[in-house]
């Protein structure tokens, strides 16, 4: 299978369950989820007046909305040609779970790496049962889609955007009937506002819950 690849590059992981850990991010093209803070625009449409060849979306910039199409072998391959030494690959978009992403995954673990997939809930995760999957639910985005009990009851770790007591709200419907024994949820504040910051804290504290920080928005990486 071929996925739209809109840029891989190697960088720390910077939120959540792995925060600092060594990672390969492969961002996949498309998304049609749109929220309104979303700081990847350009992996929302699919044009084929963007699409390039392979090389050149292998640790270059992708903010013009360039794409390719990789199979996972071609992938990994381009991996080892960068000697890239993470073994810990994020897929990542735009939204990726509008691919099954079994044979990528399955493919990933059989060379050695770990998986783990960003997703916003509103598609069916489809993955490698070893894949970490991180939902962070995006709610009445302008899209329309509604964040679906599948990719919820399927995640290891539920990381909600922050801003207001609404979001908390938000968060505590979606969660009710999931269980969350084997799950860890992060609450990360948007945009890194000192308000946000602050209410994510607390909550946080009052239910034993993680904070997540964008760690790389601060040491100014990607």
């Amino acid at each position: 299978m071929k996925y739209p690849v809109n840029e891989v590059f190697e960088t720390i992981q910077g939120e959540g369950t792995f925060t600092g850990v060594p990672a390969i991010f492969v961002r996949l093209q498309g998304c049609p989820v749109g929220c309104s803070w979303c700081d990847t625009k350009q992996t929302w449409e699919l044009l084929e007046s963007n699409r390039v060849a392979p090389e050149d979306v292998i640790q270059v910039d992708g903010a013009i909305g360039r794409w390719a199409e990789l199979t996972a072998s071609e992938l990994v391959a381009a991996f080892n040609a960068k000697g890239f030494n993470a073994k810990h690959v994020v897929i990542t978009g735009g939204e990726p779970c509008l691919y099954d992403l079994t044979e990528m995954t399955d493919y990933l673990h059989s060379q050695g790496y770990q998986t783990q997939i960003e997703t916003s809930g509103t598609f069916e995760v489809q993955c490698a049962a070893d894949t970490w999957v991180t939902v962070s639910p995006k709610v009445n985005m302008k899209g329309g889609y509604q964040v679906l009990k599948q990719a919820l009851t399927r995640a290891n770790e539920i990381k909600h955007p922050v801003a207001t007591e609404k979001h908390i709200t938000e968060l505590d419907e979606l969660l009710a009937g999931i269980e969350l024994t084997d799950k860890t949820v992060c609450l990360q504040p948007i945009s890194q506002k000192s308000r946000a910051t602050e209410l994510a804290m607390a909550t946080c504290i009052a239910r034993n819950w993680r904070l997540s920080i964008q760690t790389h928005k601060y040491l100014d990486i990607d």
